[in-house]
């Protein structure tokens, strides 16, 4: 799960960045207030990558998921890629764990057949 979340959450911070270059375009909002929120959702981009498997990582992704939804307000094309991104969010947690399960039965099954050996 960890790859999965961590490549959605890479290709975010990049999608994240590139918004603030649009969103300075604003008349309503300083380049300092731009760039504090692109800076810290970015910077929780990053940082979550380490935190996925510890708990409550995978709700911190949701609630980033949420706030580039919300981005939109400013960039009205942060709508349709935050959508984007919370799906492959969703399929990235989805077949994350399906991944894992995957690879802790081929674990258990090569330990048994080793035991058996």
């Amino acid at each position: 799960m960890r790859t999965l979340c961590a490549s959605t959450l890479i290709g975010e911070f990049f999608v994240i960045g590139f918004a603030g270059l649009v969103a300075m375009k604003s008349d309503d909002l300083s380049v300092g207030t731009i760039w504090t929120v692109c800076g810290i959702a970015m910077l929780l981009s990053v940082l979550l990558c380490g935190l996925i498997t510890r708990p409550g990582g995978v709700q911190l992704g949701w609630a980033l998921q949420i706030a580039l939804v919300a981005s939109g307000f400013v960039v009205p094309a942060m709508f349709v890629l935050g959508l984007i991104f919370a799906a492959l969010w969703g399929a990235s947690v989805h077949f994350g764990r399906q991944i894992d399960e995957a690879k802790a039965r081929w674990a258990e099954q090569s330990s048994a057949e080793a035991d058996a050996a």
